[in-house]
């Protein structure tokens, strides 16, 4: 935000509370950090966790992937309108990529929407909530082409110790099921400089884990014509000091190098860890996808990357019941999953994207006949996930210590944390104080289809700079005034996957 912009949103006051709902994928969590970073810069404070829309400011960060993600957004909307009726001075903002596609629609179908701002433009939110305070009257403000990148907004970030790094935005690719490059654009680097410039600030702060991220995160370098970009890029991240752990999310296989193989080989931080988006096995779908790989060159990658890297764990995007999928096509997916393997597959059922080619395409499959497909691939694939993480059974791994993550740590007196391939591992609480961002040792005891468990004690524990980070987090937290913080920030490691039922695009 330019200081002419800065000066009209200044005038808020301290005691004014601001909430941020997102819906989508991880690009959207990070730009919900960077709104979150505006307002309080511009003087607001967050609202308590469980606000649910009792404050000044409602922000909604918008995904428009999803068939009924218009529908979601103003049923949201919808419930707030008597709230505002009943508080005044209420503003209600909304973002995103249902922003940037659906433009003045919004503010015609809910009328008490102060702010409409598009995905390019979310440094100007501060002001044209200003704006509209001032002028008594909507605001709708939708940039064609991003004015400054992200990483260059304030920010508040929600863990101490992890944080997202973003490297580009936008995507080139053209799959007929995705609408996100008509609302986010033309792929569009950073310069390394300013990516490694961010990281080492961020680890001087106390961070010890990044996860590098971008619409299509391994063609990186496209802008200059430069195929070892990303590979380079991590290399480079190699070789900061006090930076533990490095992950990206999510690559796309027709960019999928041997050279980005061997730098995650041979820079020990970058961690074992492979999110790569299949989402189908069979040729005749991924052509109709427009995707630019098959199944032979799909499961290739996976079997270089397991040589190079034999204990990565690797996680998929899968689609069910694309428009004109048969039964053997089904069954091609089942049988890649089979040799595939993953570790886990985030599954969607098709659903269709308002936009999109997809969306009109003949051979559009039955919802009982996608449900039926969809529940045998899952069965599949918890089948092998269990199976996968049985063989970490008996395996010594460091966890990093998290937060937020197990949600009976508190009833079975345990805590919970990621191992190097971002499995999650429940472990018994030693006796000595674990802060989130410290790190364990212990040995595996049992395995589930999606968390490990360790029932002995702790072998070792190391206390970390980023554990000081949230701890000096916390204590700075608590001790402010009331009225200034409400409420705690959740803690906790960025998570850099969707969950099955999220309205992530998974379009990578």
């Amino acid at each position: 935000m330019s200081s002419s912009d800065r000066s009209q949103a200044v005038d808020v006051q301290e005691s004014k509370t601001y909430e941020v709902r997102t819906y989508g994928c991880q690009m959207n969590v990070h730009d919900s950090e960077r709104l979150s970073g505006l307002l309080e810069d511009a003087g607001y404070v967050r609202a308590p966790k469980d606000a649910d829309g009792d404050a000044d400011v409602v922000v909604f960060n918008t995904c428009a992937v999803r068939e009924n993600a218009d529908n979601r957004l103003y049923g949201n909307l919808g419930r707030l309108a008597p709230m505002k009726t009943k508080r005044p001075g209420m503003q209600i903002a909304v973002g995103g990529c249902l922003a940037q596609k659906d433009r003045d629609t919004i503010v015609k179908r809910a009328p008490w929407v102060d702010v409409v701002f598009g995905t390019h433009n979310i440094g100007k939110l501060p002001v044209l909530l200003e704006r509209a305070r001032v002028q008594e009257e909507a605001q709708v403000e939708i940039a064609e082409s991003l004015e400054a990148f992200p990483s260059t907004l304030p920010t508040r970030r929600e863990s101490a110790y992890a944080a997202w790094v973003s490297i580009s935005v936008g995507c080139n690719n053209t799959c007929t099921f995705c609408i996100v490059p008509a609302l986010r654009g033309k792929e569009k680097d950073r310069r390394t400089g300013d990516i490694l410039a961010e990281i080492e600030a961020l680890v001087g702060e106390g961070v010890s884990e990044i996860t590098l991220l971008g619409q299509n995160v391994n063609a990186y370098g496209s802008d200059i014509g430069d195929r070892e970009a990303f590979s380079k890029l991590l290399r480079a991240c190699g070789r900061i000091e006090g930076l533990e752990r490095v992950r990206f999310t999510s690559p796309h296989p027709r960019d999928f190098t041997d050279d980005v193989i061997a730098a995650m080989a041979e820079t020990p931080n970058v961690m074992p860890q492979l999110h790569m988006p299949m989402q189908s096995g069979s040729d005749t779908v991924l052509k109709a996808m427009r995707r630019s790989y098959r199944q032979e060159r799909y499961l290739g990658i996976i079997e270089k990357v397991r040589a190079g890297i034999p204990h990565a764990a690797i996680t998929t995007d899968i689609i069910v019941g694309f428009p004109g999928e048969t039964e053997e096509d089904f069954e091609q997916t089942l049988h890649a999953v089979r040799e595939a393997r993953f570790a886990q597959a985030f599954t969607f059922q098709y659903s269709k994207r308002p936009g999109t080619p997809a969306a009109t395409m003949e051979g559009q499959i039955p919802k009982k006949v996608v449900q039926e497909r969809y529940e045998r691939l899952v069965a599949l694939q918890e089948e092998i996930s269990w199976d996968e993480n049985k063989k970490q059974v008996g395996r010594t791994l460091e966890l990093m210590v998290a937060e937020g993550e197990g949600r009976k740590d508190g009833a079975t007196h345990r805590l919970s944390g990621r191992a190097p391939d971002n499995r999650l591992v429940h472990f018994t609480k030693p006796d000595e104080d674990v802060r989130p961002g410290d790190v364990v040792t212990v040995e595996i005891t049992y395995a589930a289809p999606h968390h490990l468990l360790a029932e002995g004690a702790v072998l070792s524990v190391r206390r970390t700079r980023a554990g000081d980070a949230w701890e000096k987090r916390n204590a700075a937290a608590a001790a402010k005034p009331a009225g200034v913080m409400l409420g705690l920030p959740k803690i906790g490691a960025p998570e850099p996957l969707p969950v099955a039922a999220s309205s992530g695009c998974g379009c990578d």
